[in-house]
C-alpha cells in the first residue's frame, strides 16, 4: 500500500505528532510538535534518527492553523500519501470502549464529553474537526485513554452514589490507557513471566496515575470520573475530600469555574510549592515548600501503590513510565524506599542507568523502567481499525 499514518496528540498549547509507515505502523518515519500554540507557535520535526528536518515559526495562533501546518508537513515528508490520521482522545465515555473511526455523529457525541475532561477533550477534538473540513477524504480514527480500563471489574468502576446517577454515566473511567496498553505490551516482550502476573504501572508526569494490571488487563486505576482524581500532579490536586469543595463554595464564594481552575490549574506541585509544576525546577529550588511538594508527590504515589496492590491481592512488579517515571532516578528511589514493605529493593546503579530492569537481585518484586509511546500505540490501532496493515493480535 505504501504511504503513512499520521498520529496527532493534541494538548492545550501544543500538538505532538508522528508519521508511521502504513504497512508497518510500528515503524516511525518522523516525529514532531507544534509548541506555544496561542503565543508564538513553532513547528519542529525530526526524522527517525533524531535529526531536525523542519524548524520554523508559524503564522496562525490556534489549533486549526497548527493542524493545517502539520498536515502540510506530513504530505511533504511522507513516503507516499497520508492514508489515515489517528488521534488521542482522552474520554470515550460509556459508549466508546475501543478505537473508532470518526464521522460527524461520533464527533458530536465526543464533544458532549468535554465537561468530563475540560483540559483535554476540546483540544483533542479540534484537529479532528479541522482535518474533516479541509481533507474529508482522509479517514480518521479516535483512540481513547479510557478504553483500556473499560473491562475493569464492575465494583472497581462504581462510586457509592445513588444507582440512577451511576446509570447516567457517573462512574470511574480511568485514563492514561494508551500509555498503559503500550507499556503492558512492551512488558510482554521484555519480561513475559512478569507480564502475566500482578503489576502496578506508574505513569508519572505532569499528569500522573497508577494502574493495577493483572495478566495484561486493567483491574483498578487511581484516576476516576475525570483526569483530576488520584495522585498529586503538576497542576492538578488529585484526590480531595469533596467537602473541601463545598466549603470553598460556601465560605470563599467559589463557583464551578473557579473550582475547576483550582483543581486543574493551580494545585499539585505548583500549588504546594508556589514555585513550579516542573519537577526539575523544584529539585533546583532552595525553597522549603519545593522540597515539601516533592515529598508529598512521593507520599501519594507510595500510598496508592498499596491501594493498587490490594486491588489485585498482591503485587509482583512495579513499572515506572512517563516523563518523571522514566527520567527522575531520585523519585524512583524514594518511591521504592516507601515500598520496601512490599519487598521492593532497587539496584542503585541500575536505577541511575534508567531504562530496563532496576530492581536488585534480592528484591522480592521486580521493578522496571519502560518508556511509553502513546503515538505508536495509536498508529497500530488506526491501522487495525482501517485494515491498513496486518498486525499480530498481541500488538
Amino acid at each position: 500500500m505504501g504511504g503513512c499514518i499520521a498520529v496527532v496528540n493534541a494538548g492545550s498549547s501544543s500538538i505532538k505528532f508522528g508519521l508511521y509507515d502504513a504497512d508497518d505502523p510500528s515503524l516511525l518515519q518522523h516525529r514532531g510538535q507544534v509548541a506555544q500554540i496561542g503565543a508564538k507557535p513553532q513547528l519542529t520535526v525530526r526524522n527517525a534518527g533524531g535529526e531536525v528536518v523542519a524548524d520554523r515559526r508559524l503564522e496562525g495562533l490556534d489549533h486549526r492553523a497548527a493542524t493545517q501546518a502539520i498536515m502540510e508537513c506530513a504530505i511533504q515528508l511522507a513516503r507516499g500519501a497520508v492514508q489515515a490520521v489517528g488521534h488521542r482522545v482522552v474520554h470515550g465515555g460509556m459508549r466508546y470502549a475501543a478505537p473508532t473511526r470518526v464521522d460527524a455523529g461520533t464527533l458530536e457525541e465526543l464533544a458532549k464529553l468535554s465537561p468530563l475532561a475540560p483540559l483535554h477533550q476540546p483540544h483533542n477534538l479540534a484537529p479532528i474537526e479541522a482535518i474533516a473540513e479541509e481533507a474529508p477524504h482522509i479517514p480518521q480514527v479516535a483512540c481513547f485513554d479510557t478504553a483500556f480500563h473499560a473491562g475493569q471489574p464492575p465494583l472497581a468502576q462504581l462510586f457509592a452514589i445513588p444507582r440512577n446517577l451511576t446509570e447516567s454515566g457517573v462512574r470511574r473511567y480511568g485514563f492514561h490507557g494508551l500509555s498503559y496498553e503500550y507499556v503492558s505490551g512492551r512488558l510482554r516482550e521484555i519480561d513475559p513471566v512478569l507480564a502475566g502476573r500482578r503489576v502496578v504501572i506508574a505513569h508519572l508526569g505532569n499528569g500522573a496515575s497508577l494502574c493495577a494490571v493483572r495478566e495484561g488487563k486493567s483491574m483498578a486505576s487511581t484516576m476516576g470520573f475525570t483526569a483530576a482524581d488520584g495522585l498529586m500532579m503538576g497542576t492538578r490536586c488529585g484526590a480531595i475530600d469533596p467537602g473541601v469543595l463545598i466549603y470553598l463554595m460556601d465560605v470563599h464564594g467559589m463557583d464551578a469555574r473557579a473550582l475547576e481552575d483550582l483543581i486543574y490549574r493551580r494545585s499539585g506541585l505548583l500549588g504546594v510549592s508556589g514555585v513550579s509544576s516542573d519537577m526539575r525546577e523544584l529539585r533546583a529550588s532552595a525553597e522549603p515548600a519545593a522540597a515539601e511538594a516533592i515529598a508529598l508527590f512521593v507520599y501519594r504515589v507510595v500510598r496508592d501503590v498499596g491501594s493498587m496492590a490490594a486491588a489485585m491481592g498482591g503485587v509482583d512488579g512495579l513499572v515506572f513510565t512517563g516523563g518523571i517515571g522514566e527520567n527522575d532516578a531520585a523519585i524512583r528511589a524514594d518511591v521504592a524506599d516507601g515500598c520496601r514493605w512490599l519487598g521492593l529493593e532497587l539496584d542503585p546503579a541500575l536505577n541511575q542507568r534508567g531504562e530496563g530492569r532496576i530492581s536488585a537481585s534480592a528484591s522480592r518484586i521486580a521493578a522496571w523502567v519502560v518508556p511509553t509511546d502513546e503515538e505508536r500505540m495509536i498508529a497500530r490501532h488506526t491501522a487495525r481499525v482501517l485494515e491498513l496493515a496486518r498486525l499480530p493480535a498481541h500488538v
